[in-house]
């Protein structure tokens, strides 16, 4: 681990501590205690619902530029990718991961999956994204009067900025970047729109989406914080947002720090909103480390076999 992941490990788990040591551990344990164990079975298998998804995803864009990938090995990795994910810092180790293991012999190595990885996570983003967009302009539409002063006023001003970056970007893409890289232009084009990929990249994603968002609603009615529907496009992707900070580790940290400042706005306690934070990064890390480790372990056992 080189230093800047050190210190971000370090940053991290001291942010935890001191929103834990700020928001009350007496209330984190109350509202802990009492999480009802039909919510958390119903989250975990959301979870495997939105992995499988993603393994789906990534094998078809994998697909689309040319390398076929089994759909049991798909799944299989990206449950590891996915938990390396949470626990390794930058966020992006696990996928990093998944390129080097589903690298081609021969000719092209890597580059070809590692542009499969890539263009897999935009796609997830691109949906995350849109509806974090959405999202920041429904703070003012339907919100308005649960924000600080002046708050409705730099949300439109935000939104502003973003369609002009948007904007501004299309501009870029249309003059600049076909003319440099159009191998990459290429790629896109297989892996977004040729043959109407987009309805498979879209569908898939959005699905993938709504699946996060429902574990951490999940997440908050077990933690005796029922958030409004509105939520699931104003708060949460607030929350899970953070969890793309590069410096962060799996958003440990930063994530409760949104909630903890969001939770409030819905008429619960910070501690509340901490919980069910924690309770939704428990339920994710589970969900892709159990299937995942024991995939790997089956994997493991069937291998000797063979060899003996």
């Amino acid at each position: 681990m080189n230093k800047l992941a050190a210190v971000s490990v370090i940053a991290c788990l001291a942010l935890l501590a001191g929103l834990i040591a700020l928001t009350g551990p007496e209330r984190l344990v109350a509202a802990l205690s009492d999480v009802p164990p039909t919510l958390v079975i119903l989250a975990f298998a959301l979870v495997q619902v939105q992995i499988i998804a993603s393994a789906c995803r990534w094998r078809f864009t994998a697909q689309r530029l040319g390398q076929e990938i089994g759909l049991g090995l798909a799944i299989r990795e990206y449950y590891i990718s996915s938990a390396l994910n949470l626990v390794l810092p930058g966020g992006m180790a696990g996928d990093a991961v998944r390129a080097y293991r589903s690298r081609l012999e021969g000719v092209g190595g890597w580059k070809r999956p590692a542009a499969a990885v890539f263009l897999e996570r935009l796609s997830g983003q691109i949906a995350f994204f849109a509806l974090s967009f959405l999202g920041l302009l429904a703070w003012p539409v339907f919100l308005s009067e649960r924000l600080p002063d002046q708050a409705d006023a730099l949300i439109w001003g935000v939104s502003a900025v973003f369609i002009v970056a948007i904007l501004i970007a299309a501009v870029f893409w249309a003059e600049w970047l076909p003319q440099r890289f159009r191998a990459a232009g290429a790629d896109i084009a297989a892996v977004f729109w040729k043959d109407r990929a987009f309805v498979v990249q879209g569908g898939l994603s959005v699905l993938i989406v709504f699946g996060y968002i429902a574990v951490f609603l999940i997440a908050s009615r077990a933690v005796g914080a029922p958030l409004p529907a509105i939520a699931a496009f104003t708060a949460i992707p607030l929350c899970l947002m953070t969890m793309l900070i590069p410096a962060g580790v799996g958003g440990w940290g930063t994530r409760e720090a949104a909630a903890a400042a969001l939770w409030p706005l819905f008429g619960f306690s910070s501690a509340e909103g901490v919980a069910a934070s924690l309770l939704y990064g428990v339920i994710s890390l589970a969900g892709a480390a159990v299937p995942g480790g024991i995939s790997v372990a089956v994997s493991l056992v069937r291998g000797r076999i063979a060899k003996s």
